[in-house]
């Protein structure tokens, strides 16, 4: 081999890791705008199969608003269904094991689970000690994701649906699970998205995302409006 060939293989494998990591970050982009795509289509479903459910609860009127949602939606359907809340929440979940204790004197069935999660930022924490807790609630929404690994997540504001809407959209990208996210804006907002809401609005990570007053469906156009649910 001459020298002119050796200089040309040189060049060649010096610029491998540039074109390998090029490929991934190719693929990885293509497949995010699959799940992106996909996940903005309207559900065809006809399967009469239960699916699991992942119900995130949140302090002040959110958990309200979520077993008021969850009384009307078909129990058989979206069975089981684990109650996720703030570790520091502790009403939310006796809120919601009430809710389902009354479920359970109709139907002598139980099939729901409660856990918590650790937040990302208690209120008035400062900035610069939330970063710590935020790796934390994220290694923990992680495992609690691998271990639910439920096929719908229904959430309504509490900033602790962030870290597990997430994992499950990461679990979307990587192919391990595909959770189905609905999120359903509180009624208290009437000219603008909470934070949990804008986020999952503008990283388009859930599905479908439901508002209960009609300027805020002209004002986030891929939102959709249903009125008010309480």
């Amino acid at each position: 081999m001459g020298k002119g060939d050796g200089c040309c293989f040189s060049a060649i494998m010096s610029n491998v890791p540039i074109l390998l990591i090029t490929i991934t970050v190719t693929i990885i982009v293509i497949r995010v705008l699959y799940v992106i795509y996909w996940s903005s289509k309207p559900l065809r479903t006809t399967s009469p199969q239960p699916v699991s459910t992942l119900v995130v609860l949140g302090s002040g009127g959110h958990t309200a608003e979520m077993l008021n949602l969850l009384s009307v939606l078909q129990k058989d359907r979206f069975t089981p269904r684990f109650y996720i809340a703030a570790a520091t929440d502790h009403m939310s979940l006796q809120k919601a094991l009430s809710f389902e204790n009354s479920l359970v004197d109709k139907t002598g069935v139980k099939t729901a689970q409660f856990k918590q999660i650790y937040r990302s930022r208690e209120v008035g924490q400062s900035y610069l000690t939330s970063v710590g807790t935020t790796i934390i609630a994220m290694a923990h929404a992680l495992w609690l994701m691998i271990k639910i690994r439920p096929q719908v997540i229904l959430c309504n504001g509490p900033g602790t649906c962030i870290p597990l809407c997430v994992i499950a959209f990461i679990f979307k990208v990587v192919g391990i699970r595909w959770s189905t996210i609905f999120y359903v804006e509180s009624i208290a907002r009437v000219r603008r998205l909470s934070l949990s809401g804008l986020l999952l609005y503008k990283l388009h990570m859930a599905d479908q995302l439901f508002v209960q007053w009609p300027q805020l469906q002209r004002k986030y156009p891929r939102a959709h409006y249903v009125g008010c649910l309480m």
